[in-house]
């Protein structure tokens, strides 16, 4: 005779870990605001490194991270980082839901390159610097891209200071060119909820093609007024969208493996 199962402990939001991502042109520091906000409220956080080298690179990146993660998580990203997360997600056992802060939500066998042409807002194309790198001590190179600093601040952070604008201008990461040539692969949106801030002034990615993205993928959406860095210039109100994901996905979550069980299936993913 089989034995009843006993109920899980209710997930409270203390026990998530809020893993934010990154997008092109920037690093982690740009969550600055965010990480502050969400500290003082106990809430453990996380904002690692994003390589920037390729989506299939990329995404095997953070989903290692999150495989390190002994417990469940909230995983949030900016611009480039949506489409991150989105294939690092796919298969993650312990990600209880997704946020999009004017973020790309790409579906299977979409590229981002040719998606980004859709955008009748963004700017971004007419602003973009190409360079080269070195990938092999041959002296084979490949394709990046950085944003031409005097383009910078309208084209990417137009409601920022334009000191603030030209700091980041200055330290900003260039993106390979993979990144926009990788197709995507299947979209952890499909089977995770999301949500999404939609940037009304985002140039960048373009307000047009981050809207219909967010509603593709079912995302409950907050439209905040700013610029596509917009959790720069408003981390409280992109904080706010956060917590209200972190509230959802707490509720639902009793029935997930605790956090040794989630551990082990996430290290199982990597070997």
């Amino acid at each position: 005779m089989s034995q009843p199962t006993t109920p899980s402990s209710p997930v409270a939001a203390t026990d998530v870990t809020v893993v934010l991502v990154h997008g092109a042109f920037a690093d982690a520091s740009g969550w600055s605001g965010v990480i502050a906000a969400l500290q003082r409220r106990g809430l453990t956080v996380t904002a690692p490194p994003n390589p920037l080298r390729g989506l299939a690179v990329d995404s095997a990146y953070i989903a290692g991270v999150l495989a390190q993660i002994g417990g469940p998580v909230l995983l949030v990203a900016h611009s480039y980082g949506g489409a991150v997360i989105t294939n690092a997600a796919a298969t993650a056992s312990n990600v209880l839901g997704l946020v999009y802060v004017a973020g790309f939500a790409p579906d299977e066998g979409e590229v981002l390159g040719a998606v980004a042409t859709e955008s009748k807002d963004s700017v971004l194309n007419s602003a973009l610097a190409p360079r080269r790198f070195r990938i092999a001590q041959d002296g084979q190179t490949a394709m990046e891209f950085g944003i031409d600093p005097a383009q910078f601040h309208d084209a990417f952070a137009a409601d920022l200071p334009p000191d603030l604008a030209a700091v980041m201008a200055a330290t900003q990461r260039p993106i390979a060119e993979a990144a926009f040539t990788d197709p995507s692969g299947p979209p952890a949106w499909k089977r995770l909820p999301s949500w999404a801030v939609v940037a009304s002034g985002d140039l960048t990615i373009g307000t047009d093609l981050v809207r219909r993205m967010a509603e593709r993928a079912g995302a409950r959406i907050v439209e905040l007024e700013g610029s596509h860095v917009i959790m720069v210039s408003r981390p409280d109100d992109v904080t706010d969208v956060i917590l209200t994901a972190l509230e959802a996905v707490t509720k639902s979550a009793a029935n997930l493996p605790g956090p040794r069980r989630a551990q082990e299936e996430a290290s199982r993913q990597m070997t």
